[in-house]
């Protein structure tokens, strides 16, 4: 199993969960946990933490870059198309994605917010740009006040998130054991946060979008969150899938998250396996094989019916392996607690 960047202390449901994400193999010993300094600067003689040792991982072999003269993104070419826009230095290694069209841009995804993801996509296309985000959680929308055109769901949770984190919230993701090096300049602990932002457009599941010589659909899959989302481009075979798939650690534990609706939501993408040519997830990797969400599907339902045994870690989190991604769930939530 591939794990995410690094083992990290997230608060949910009122505990600290440790959650391990690096790319190491799951058999390795993990590292320790992060260590978020509340108050303190990034500055240029931080000290890495080891998880960024595990970096480049090694898929990006098999990719092309684009140069974009970023020194925080990375981009590189996912598909026809299709470019990655990838922030390696931040530990959730959060993936964007531009699609061009013959006529206009969708960027799914804004990212962090730390640097300005617009500068990246101004240099990539001249074409009119429309956001839609995977969901609403803070390192996919980060960037979404840079654009004048975001669809949204219409879900209360997305207009909540709509109106951006106080710094008191979000710090956490840009303290020093959280970065691989310096912050961009004029970034610091104490002052980022994600601003306010504007649905232009409503969405509900079905909805196309036209780019010219390329049509995107939106998927309504629950269950990460309740406006969680995904990307169809049916012609070409993508898929597009957030958080609600990627290889790693897949979170379901915030207290946002349905685990019934997840259940449906991965049996309907588990449908469509047979017309796709890849998947294109949100975290780590740009490029996936379709086949996993199939694998998804019934891994989960091993969870579920108790036939896939999970690991609980002291803090209480129960992770459950499934060869090239695993599932995060909180204790309370294991197939022994639930009704």
């Amino acid at each position: 199993m591939v794990r995410r960047s690094c083992t990290f202390a997230v608060a949910v449901l009122g505990a600290a969960i440790l959650v391990g994400c690096g790319a190491e193999p799951a058999s390795d010993a993990t590292q320790p946990a992060a260590s978020i300094d509340p108050v303190g600067e990034v500055s240029d003689d931080v000290i890495a933490p080891d998880w960024c040792a595990q970096l480049p991982r090694a898929k990006y072999a098999e990719l092309d870059r684009v140069d974009v003269d970023s020194d925080w993104f990375e981009v590189w070419e996912a598909g026809d198309g299709v470019l990655a826009i990838y922030e390696p230095k931040q530990w959730q290694e959060v993936i964007s994605y531009l699609v061009l069209g013959d006529e206009r841009a969708l960027l799914f995804d804004t990212g962090m917010g730390i640097a300005p993801i617009s500068e990246v996509v101004a240099r990539l296309t001249e074409l009119p740009v429309t956001v839609v985000n995977s969901h609403s959680h803070l390192d996919h929308v980060g960037g979404n006040a840079e654009f004048e055109s975001v669809v949204g769901m219409d879900t209360n949770f997305t207009r909540e998130r709509s109106g951006g984190l106080a710094n008191e919230r979000v710090r956490g993701e840009v303290a020093p054991d959280a970065l691989c090096g310096p912050l961009p300049e004029g970034v610091t602990t104490d002052s980022y946060v994600t601003r306010p932002w504007t649905i232009t457009e409503v969405a509900t599941d079905g909805h196309t979008i036209d780019l010219g010589g390329r049509v995107l659909e939106i998927l309504q899959i629950p269950g990460h969150t309740p406006d969680a989302i995904a990307l169809l481009d049916a012609e070409a075979g993508y898929l597009w899938t957030g958080d609600s798939f990627y290889e790693g650690p897949i979170w379901l534990f915030a207290p946002e998250t349905d685990l019934d609706a997840y259940e449906a939501s991965m049996a309907r993408l588990a449908d469509l396996v047979p017309d796709l040519t890849r998947l294109l997830p949100a975290h780590n990797t740009p490029v996936a094989d379709p086949v996993r969400l199939i694998e998804l599907r019934d891994a989960f339902a091993a969870v579920l019916n108790g036939t896939l045994e999970g690991t609980t870690s002291g803090s209480g989190a129960v992770e459950y392996d499934a060869g090239a991604f695993s599932i995060l769930m909180a204790a309370d939530a294991a197939p022994a607690t639930r009704p």
